[in-house]
């Protein structure tokens, strides 16, 4: 399974290698189950970076992503991406419905990432929404899969 996954991924990969940027930088909002600001920054047509800024139980948590964007449905301004990174967090366990009460976590882990957003050519904003599935490997320790949002970017 995980290798029909794989080929699938490199086959769209490989079949949309045109042109997928529409801009520069983004900066916005990300709302979802953790709420905060995104910044994406193209290093070349298909290649982004973005971090994420986002806060949750009292605390924050700091993410950054690699991200390799195609055109989506050959429609232009439609693009679908996917990426991974790492993140590292600080909470308040007395905010928690999994804590201890009175601790105070800090995680380190890893990140995936998998989205689709549309460029706007009326004006200068981006909306996308996407699934960040994540894995804490040290501090507070297991799969988070509730990693989705929706992302409004003003672009340059």
């Amino acid at each position: 399974m995980k290798k029909h996954l794989l080929l699938l991924i490199m086959t769209l990969s490989l079949s949309s290698m045109g042109f997928a940027q529409d801009y520069t930088t983004g900066i916005g909002i990300r709302g979802g189950y953790f709420n905060g600001l995104t910044v994406k920054h193209f290093v070349s047509d298909q290649a982004a970076l973005e971090g994420i800024f986002t806060s949750r139980w009292r605390g924050f948590q700091v993410t950054g992503l690699y991200e390799i964007h195609n055109q989506a449905f050959n429609t232009p301004r439609l693009n679908w991406y996917y990426g991974f990174g790492a993140h590292i967090g600080f909470w308040d366990g007395n905010e928690t419905n999994w804590g201890n009460r009175g601790d105070n976590y800090t995680v380190l882990g890893i990140d995936g990432i998998l989205g689709m957003e549309y460029n706007f050519t009326e004006i200068p904003i981006n909306i996308g929404i996407d699934w960040k599935p994540s894995m804490n490997l040290i501090g507070y320790s297991g799969f988070w899969g509730d990693g989705g949002a929706l992302s409004v970017r003003y672009i340059f």
